[in-house]
């Protein structure tokens, strides 16, 4: 009798084990999928910026054609941008891009007719409201991987997660916070 409760007991122990390590596995493939799905969104709102930007710049190089360095950072930061591949990479490139845009429509608040120009404006709000986009696109990635980094630390689950090939993330953070505290904006 006391062999049969002993292994009872084993078998529950082995069977509570057991649905700990599915569930906690399966959160973490949840928590793993979601980041993943932030990033592409993130990607997704980048490339719209810099499929916007060449647009942007060709309207202002009609009006401030001798202005080719401020274009020239712009493509420079657009390369940079779509060449990013991971968080730390992106949040440089974010800084380069903040700079750059900065530029360009500083150059732009010289022009009034460039100002005045329905195609200019229709770019910079396209452009703002991407800019939105890609802050709130941040906001849900470095989310998910405040859960999936928690998920990974919390005891017990760093005895195993790490063997089963699931580790921290980056987060998208940008060493200049104020360079991207709001978008771009022209003041008129």
């Amino acid at each position: 009798m006391e062999l049969l409760i002993l292994i009872g007991v084993i078998v529950l122990l082995v069977v509570i084990i057991g649905v700990y390590l599915w569930s906690t596995y399966n959160g973490l493939v949840r928590l793993n999928v979601r980041v993943d799905e932030a990033w592409s969104d993130i990607t997704v709102q980048l490339k719209r910026r810099a499929d916007l930007l060449p647009n942007l710049i060709e309207t202002v190089k009609g009006y401030a054609a001798h202005e080719s360095g401020v274009f020239e950072a712009v493509t420079k930061a657009r390369a940079e941008s779509i060449g990013a591949s991971t968080p730390v990479d992106a949040a440089v490139a974010e800084n380069h891009m903040q700079t750059a845009l900065r530029s360009i429509f500083a150059v732009a608040e010289a022009y009034p007719k460039l100002q005045a120009s329905q195609n200019f404006l229709q770019l910079q709000g396209e452009l703002v409201d991407t800019e939105d986009k890609v802050q709130a696109s941040r906001r849900f990635y470095n989310g998910g991987v405040r859960e999936l980094n928690t998920k990974v630390k919390t005891f017990p689950n760093t005895l195993f997660v790490r063997g089963l090939g699931f580790g921290e993330r980056d987060f998208f953070e940008v060493s200049d916070a104020a360079a991207i505290a709001e978008p771009p904006r022209v003041q008129f």
